[in-house]
């Protein structure tokens, strides 16, 4: 409790004698995650109930080239498919981005094959409640996912918009399903392929975005992880993209970047200086992933009891608001709207 008062010190302490700005963004993180399986209609619906100014779908390919949301295109812990028959021999070994991995692929069905099947919850060892939606919800596409935010907006009087990451598109380029000229084209179907159109798109990798950089005025955003590097061997480690240097070159292609949590305050210590680093280098700054359970908070904001219990989730969130971010990714959309309601006086950038 110690260390959370004085890192929620530090934080105040970043806001002092800054300007207001306009208050950061809410990602609903694969929807409301924490509370639907993630990746379907269920879970960006109540996040949009609960608040989320954006829904995130990861997107992977289909055999026949849909974009649908999964948060691996290996699809044996979201979905049902294990319980077909008629899939078995489907089931097959790949490596993916340097990872041996066992299970079903969306690019080996057809979209009619995997609307056969039904979403589950991936992680039911924190979230079994969420056990209860087993079952009740389709893979949804990219244009169903447009819909929904197009046709929210509407009866909200709120712009809803979408977040999707390209995820793998080094590996799916390799076997002919290159996931950014479908991405734009759903895009410019939508009409909103325009720099100030409600869409941010995200990657890991840094290829694939220099080339949406090429193809759309939509902001991009370079994902960033505290350890490894992209998977397309664009530089050797995040770490050196989180430097001033590397933020700049960040800045040549993408609007901001998005860093795992631990990049921006570590385990254990103070906070680093990598929001003021990168909007130095005019970035802008959305930190993932803010999720409840003990298991993935930071130590300091952990509460008594087990793993899978819920802690201080709001003051973690609330500390990275006053270091001034300016939107942040959660499972949890109605504790991130209430934590960004009473967090004053945000810093401007």
């Amino acid at each position: 409790m110690l260390l959370a008062a004085l890192l929620l010190a530090q934080g105040c302490a970043a806001v002092q004698d800054r300007g207001v700005t306009a208050q950061p963004i809410l990602i609903a993180h694969r929807g409301a995650s924490g509370e639907r399986p993630e990746h379907t209609l269920l879970a960006y619906e109540l996040a949009i109930e609960q608040g989320a100014d954006f829904i995130e779908p990861d997107l992977v390919p289909t055999k026949d080239g849909a974009l649908v949301a999964r948060h691996e295109n290996e699809i044996s812990g979201t979905t049902d498919v294990a319980a077909h028959p008629e899939f078995a021999d489907r089931k097959t070994s790949k490596t993916i981005d340097g990872i041996a991995t066992t299970g079903w692929f969306t690019e080996d069905f057809t979209l009619a094959e995997l609307k056969t099947l039904r979403a589950k919850e991936r992680l039911p060892q924190f979230r079994p409640g969420n056990m209860r939606y087993d079952g009740q919800a389709e893979i949804p596409t990219l244009e169903e996912i447009i819909a929904l935010a197009k046709r929210a907006s509407q009866e909200t009087g709120r712009t809803i918009g979408i977040y999707p990451e390209t995820k793998h598109p080094t590996y799916f380029a390799t076997i002919g399903l290159p996931l950014e000229a479908r991405l734009v084209a759903a895009l410019k179907t939508a009409g909103w392929d325009r720099a100030d159109a409600p869409v941010f798109i995200q990657s890991f990798e840094v290829a694939n975005l220099k080339q949406l950089h090429s193809m759309t005025r939509v902001p991009l955003i370079q994902l960033l992880s505290a350890s490894g590097g992209p998977a397309d061997g664009a530089t050797p480690t995040y770490a050196a993209m989180a430097t001033p240097e590397g933020l700049k070159a960040i800045a040549t292609y993408a609007a901001g970047i998005g860093p795992e949590r631990a990049m921006i305050l570590p385990a254990s210590g103070s906070a680093t200086p990598l929001v003021a680093d990168a909007h130095a280098a005019g970035l802008k700054v959305h930190p993932w992933t803010f999720r409840a359970e003990n298991f993935f908070l930071t130590p300091a904001f952990r509460s008594a009891g087990s793993l899978a219990d819920h802690g201080r989730i709001a003051d973690e969130i609330g500390f990275f608001l006053a270091l001034g971010v300016d939107g942040f990714f959660t499972d949890f959309p109605h504790i991130g709207a209430t934590a960004r309601a009473s967090t004053s006086a945000r810093p401007a950038p």
